[in-house]
């Protein structure tokens, strides 16, 4: 019996197109575990780690013992940097919103709106303090690089449903995180399921356009690449590295139609670019709300997992170790407008109970200072938020102390999130394994369970 890959190497071209219409076919006839609520992921990474006690957290006792050595009144593990000064009150206030009575901390009004639409677990923990190894650790369920990120084993599990564009995207604009590519990285799957990053303005991809003069040059150069690659395989058999090279060209050739007009905001209405933030003063939130309009678009045209980066706000993205009042305010008048307008248009559109929104940082913040006016790593307890398919809105979870230091109540990990990202995609974390090394890897290694209280 001729098996799939034997047929690859002995047919006589076309290899990429067909590797590219067998993950669309297995996207098409559903390769889920049970029913999904969501077709596809927004995820909002939120670089350096937003505090807690100032966003989704709120904790009267600090702002009553603010100024008290923090020692005297609870136990304090070491930080990274161990300078820690007096207890340290929030900034901003917080005010109950929405019919589910969320209090929410006013550097978020626009998202405050929606807050009967975000189930906001506030137990989440890390195993890393340190940005690099919680980056992995977040994007890959493992603080060590060169495991697969979370895009690429959705990508993996339910193929795409775009011919035309890579079913894991990443928009960047300005800021790689810690721990750099890797965090987008495939890993051991083949490599076809790797992030590919777009920026969101300007030339959004290197080379899209055709060097060649006309398309008959082009298509020569094409058919060259893959009489080669046919050489190559039927000789040495078959090659992850090769057949994912041979379905990229194809892919890469698609491209050059649907990236430009993905990336092509003007034909949304002068409305819809104002909601989003387009026409802020401040930057930042021009950069942002572009990622945001653009990740609504991408999951339009079926693009599966849809990665934002914090745009650079000239203070260290979250990571606010000195100065947190205008560093806190900055990143969150950035991020704020754009995507409670990406949370607006999703659901006018009928495609935020389809859509998986995700918030997250790699870790919290103390609640006590760093310094005078910052605040240190905190791995032990902090918030993030999911919103859209299969999420019950309106929705606190789990909890840290009275100080917002440790979690205390249902704690969770990176597995517990990964797990229920996958479960509101149709799949069981458990069987969503890849052969390698002589085990079943999976995103969840032996952990993880779902968060089935913050699903409907």
């Amino acid at each position: 019996m001729v098996t799939r890959r034997e047929f690859l190497t002995r047919s006589a071209n076309g290899f990429g197109a067909m590797a590219l219409t067998s993950m669309i076919v297995q996207a098409q006839e559903g390769r889920t575990h049970f029913p999904a609520k969501a077709k596809s992921v927004i995820f909002l990474y939120m670089d350096g780690g937003p505090s807690q006690v100032d966003t989704f957290d709120p904790k009267p006792l600090l702002t009553q013992y603010n100024g008290r050595n923090p020692s005297e009144l609870f136990e304090v593990a070491p930080t990274q940097f161990n300078n820690n000064g007096t207890v340290m009150g929030s900034p901003w206030t917080f005010d109950k919103h929405g019919q589910s009575g969320m209090e929410i901390s006013s550097l978020f009004p626009n998202i405050a709106r929606h807050a009967d639409d975000l189930a906001v677990v506030r137990s989440m923990t890390s195993k890393f303090p340190e940005h690099t190894s919680a980056n992995y650790f977040l994007h890959t369920g493992h603080g060590l690089q060169g495991r697969p990120s979370m895009g690429a084993w959705v990508t993996y599990g339910l193929g795409s449903e775009c011919e035309d564009l890579p079913g894991f995207i990443i928009l960047n604009g300005g800021l790689i995180p810690p721990g750099g590519l890797d965090c987008f990285g495939s890993g051991f799957l083949p490599a076809t399921f790797q992030g590919s990053v777009l920026r969101p303005s300007g030339n959004s991809l290197a080379n899209v356009r055709p060097l060649e003069p006309t398309p008959e040059l082009q298509k020569h150069k094409l058919d060259l690449l893959r009489q080669l690659d046919r050489q190559t395989l039927e000789r040495f058999g078959e090659n992850d590295a090769i057949e994912s090279a041979i379905a990229n060209y194809e892919l890469a050739f698609k491209m050059q139609g649907a990236v430009p007009e993905v990336c092509d905001i003007s034909q949304e209405t002068a409305q819809t670019q104002t909601m989003y933030g387009l026409d802020h003063e401040f930057g930042p939130t021009k950069t942002f709300g572009r990622e945001c309009l653009m990740a609504r678009r991408l999951v339009e045209r079926g693009v599966r997992f849809i990665q934002l980066t914090c745009p650079n706000c000239g203070h260290d993205r979250w990571d606010q170790h000195a100065n947190l009042k205008v560093g806190h305010t900055q990143n969150a008048l950035a991020v704020d407008q754009p995507i409670a307008a990406l949370l607006t248009d999703l659901k006018q559109r009928g495609l935020l109970d389809s859509t998986l929104i995700v918030w997250a940082g790699e870790f919290g913040r103390t609640p006590f200072a760093q310094g005078a006016d910052g605040r240190d790593h905190n791995p032990f307890g902090f918030s993030i938020w999911m919103a859209g398919g299969g999420i019950r809105g309106g929705t606190v979870y789990g909890a840290t102390d009275e100080w917002g230091y440790k979690a205390v109540e249902n704690k969770c990990e990176m597995h517990d999130l990964h797990a229920t990202m996958l479960y509101c995609l149709g799949l069981d974390h458990t069987r969503s394994t890849f052969r390698f090394s002589g085990r079943d890897m999976r995103l969840t290694d032996v952990h993880g369970r779902v968060l089935f209280d913050i699903l409907t």
